[in-house]
């Protein structure tokens, strides 16, 4: 997956964008629509600057933004008076994609996030400080005067988390996923940040500027766990609001009921498969979960050993793509395989992506190897360990790599001309995920994974993401539990029990985003059957078009505007 650490649905640009802000009045005649999206993204990156840095814009680097309840407030009020003025717009993608992304925004604005959920305030914090010391975009100094500004607002970032929280409307399970998260924050400012310094002078300046942001989080860390106690809100959205955001965020012809019935569809054609290719596998039978339970027992021995491994079948699966010239790479592009951000380890247990800042001329993204948290159990590492056997490596890798997540993104940056820079800032996950596990299909089809038991975890992979179609859709409708959901995750996919909990978190806190896989990858391959051309065309087209709703990258690889 890719990682989301500074705003859900956001994403990247390509091509300069001044820093005038713009007042978004519905009252105010309509410019042209590009000089319109122009003033958008000028609000929008004022608004966000986390993620502006992160995309590489400049003058946003100081910032970590503002938090408090009428900031929210008044973006809320903004963002439905843009809305109001795209709308008023001729039909265009890049004008349908803003609509699209502002429709889901105005939606999401009745089910508030920033009152639920403490991972609002937490995971800009954490991205603001870390990700451009791992872009490094400018000069050390620089990046240490950045961190030091951003230091500075952590302390009211987190006094409006503790007030913003309404208690009424929190739910126990979040709060306590957000608390591991937290938890990270004391050791990430007194180590983790410092040791991406190698100036010993600026270190010890960023060293001495941590000590009020990490009692901050101590007095957050204090807060949230008595606060967890008191939670008695509800985490599921309900069947309205989330076919609403499948039928007006994300373009599709049909609600939660339908995409429910496609993943119990998908996961018994699936298990079907699974059953005739398992006895190919040594010592295989019919019964694929126990071959795979099998497979997992051969696994790197340690995380370290992991990463490496990784590393190289990343390595592998790039000269796979090159020596069949199956896509075009973005000139200068690099994958880094390092470990997962020791703040994310506690919410995210599977691997994931950071793509490059596209604004820049950067084209090195970064693959976070799914560490465990600071204080795991042997045997907790152990089961890491076994949901990334040598067996999965190879589908993982071509997920978040080649020619996956970073493959695609690379090339979107690259291939994207400045005027539609709006599709690298908003991003449909139905589209982007839908891509990573198209390609795992289509390494598949050109005989990447030889091995039987490479296939098998391959189609493993693709089972556990019908698997999470079925349960993110029940959970938010309120036909299962997160016990349910735990249940159903290890009966129907190969997770381990620390690994399953970790999941069925995110689906809690994340709605529609885990059904987005195999949902994307279904229409992205409709789309290949009906391509005319070669394959490589077919690549470069469709994914150098952006992150599109799925009926928008329709009309983006017709040739539409």
């Amino acid at each position: 997956m890719i990682a989301n650490s500074i705003t859900a649905g956001a994403t990247a640009v390509s091509g300069g964008i001044a820093s005038t802000v713009v007042s978004p009045d519905p009252s105010v005649s309509a410019t042209p629509a590009s000089d319109q999206i122009t003033a958008y993204l000028d609000w929008y990156f004022d608004q966000h600057p986390v993620h502006a840095d992160a995309l590489g814009a400049t003058g946003y680097d100081h910032r970590l933004g503002d938090f408090n309840a009428a900031a929210f407030d008044s973006r809320d009020r903004d963002t439905a008076g843009w809305l109001t003025r795209f709308e008023a717009e001729p039909s265009g993608i890049d004008r349908d994609l803003v609509v699209s992304t502002l429709r889901g925004n105005v939606l999401m604005a009745g089910w508030p996030a920033w009152r639920r959920d403490p991972s609002v305030y937490l995971s800009p914090v954490f991205a603001g400080l870390l990700l451009p010391f791992l872009h490094r975009l400018r000069p050390e100094p620089e990046l240490v005067d950045g961190a030091l500004a951003r230091l500075a607002e952590v302390p009211e970032v987190l006094v409006s988390c503790r007030a913003n929280l309404d208690p009424a409307l929190s739910a126990p399970r979040l709060v306590r996923r957000a608390l591991g998260q937290a938890a990270a924050g004391p050791a990430f400012l007194r180590d983790s940040l410092p040791a991406e310094v190698s100036d010993p002078v600026l270190r010890d300046r960023l060293q001495d500027a941590a000590v009020p942001a990490v009692q901050a989080f101590e007095e957050t860390i204090e807060f949230l766990t008595e606060f967890a106690e008191r939670a008695t809100g509800d985490w599921r959205t309900g069947e309205k609001l989330y076919s609403a955001l499948l039928q007006q965020r994300e373009l599709l012809g049909y609600g939660a009921g339908e995409l429910h019935r496609r993943g119990v569809e998908a996961w018994d054609g699936l298990d079907t498969q699974m059953r005739d290719l398992a006895p190919r596998v040594p010592g295989g039978s019919a019964d694929w979960r126990a071959t795979m339970e099998t497979l997992q027992d051969d696994h790197p021995p340690t995380l370290q050993a992991m990463r490496a491994e990784y590393e190289a079948e990343t390595a592998r699966a790039r000269a796979f793509l090159a020596d069949r010239e199956l896509v075009t790479f973005a000139e200068g592009e690099q994958c880094r395989v390092v470990p997962a951000p020791a703040y994310q380890r506690p919410i995210l247990a599977v691997a994931s992506y950071l793509q490059p800042p596209p604004l820049t001329r950067s084209r090195i993204g970064h693959f976070f190897v799914p560490y465990t948290p600071d204080g795991a159990t042997d045997d907790e590492i152990i089961q890491r360990l076994r949901t990334n056997a040598r067996a999965q490596l190879p589908t993982i890798s071509v997920h978040e790599a080649y020619p996956g997540h970073h493959w695609q993104l690379s090339w979107a940056a690259e291939a994207s001309p400045a005027a539609r820079s709006v599709r690298t800032v908003h991003r449909s996950s139905y589209f982007a995920e839908g891509w990573a596990l198209y390609a795992e299909g289509m390494m598949r089809q050109q005989g990447y994974f030889s091995d039987p038991a490479h296939e098998l975890a391959h189609l493993d992979a693709r089972i556990f993401r019908a698997a999470r179609m079925v349960v993110d859709t029940a959970l938010h409708c309120g036909d299962m539990d997160p016990a349910q959901a735990e249940e159903f995750m290890i009966t129907h996919a190969s997770l381990s029990p620390g690994t399953t909990k970790a999941e069925v978190d995110r689906y809690c806190a994340w709605p529609t985003q885990a059904a987005s896989y195999l949902t994307g990858c279904l229409e992205i391959e409709q789309l290949r059957a009906q391509w005319p051309g070669e394959l490589r065309d077919f690549h470069d087209t469709l994914a150098g078009s952006g992150c599109l709703p799925l009926g928008l990258a329709r009309r983006a690889v017709a040739g539409g505007s």
